[in-house]
């Protein structure tokens, strides 16, 4: 049996920030954790970033993650909320990379295309396909917390594919064989 991984999802935010964990064994996965960090009571913009940097720094103690997974800025038109995003952002990134866990990051296509095969669904879309895929009852307040599972779940696909490309890389059917003969069929 393969060791099991947590992954911390997060999809960040000045305002509200999803963060969510799912445990996985490489096949299957299920949900710990799904909330969302609401910053909308605190004005100055370098203590919601705090609050942020604190709150992950939390979840990694406590839930001890082997990896995080979160979603990339899209770039719209308002540079300025471009900018608060990408603070949000690396504050949680720096939460993650003081705790030395790998970090990954996903566009908001990536991970629309990995949960539902279309990287133009809508976050209605998206949570109705976590919900049938994690067996998941009750939704949650805001779609922030769906956003990061969905992130979450998108990592375990990307870790757990037969599809991942392996860093090393293959010299053809051959060489794929020989790095994977646990995974081969004999007659």
């Amino acid at each position: 049996m393969k060791p099991f991984q947590i992954i911390l999802g997060i999809d960040p935010g000045t305002q509200l920030m999803g963060y969510a964990l799912l445990k996985t064994d490489g096949n299957t996965a299920r949900v710990l954790l799904m909330d969302t960090l609401k910053l909308t009571s605190y004005k100055d913009i370098y203590e919601r970033l705090e609050k942020i940097h604190t709150k992950v720094g939390e979840l990694i103690k406590l839930y001890q993650p082997t990896t995080f997974a979160i979603e990339a800025p899209f770039f719209g038109k308002n540079v300025q909320s471009m900018l608060k995003l990408g603070r949000a952002q690396g504050v949680a990134i720096a939460a993650a990379m003081q705790a030395e866990i790998s970090v990954t990051e996903y566009s908001p296509k990536k991970v629309k295309q990995s949960i539902t095969g279309n990287g133009n669904a809508d976050k209605e879309q998206v949570w109705k396909m976590l919900q049938r895929t994690l067996n998941i009852e009750q939704k949650p307040q805001y779609f922030d917390a769906t956003d990061a599972l969905a992130v979450a779940l998108c990592h375990h696909y990307q870790i757990s594919s037969p599809l991942k490309t392996n860093t090393k890389g293959f010299k053809g059917w051959e060489d794929f064989i020989a790095k994977n003969e646990t995974r081969v069929k004999k007659k």
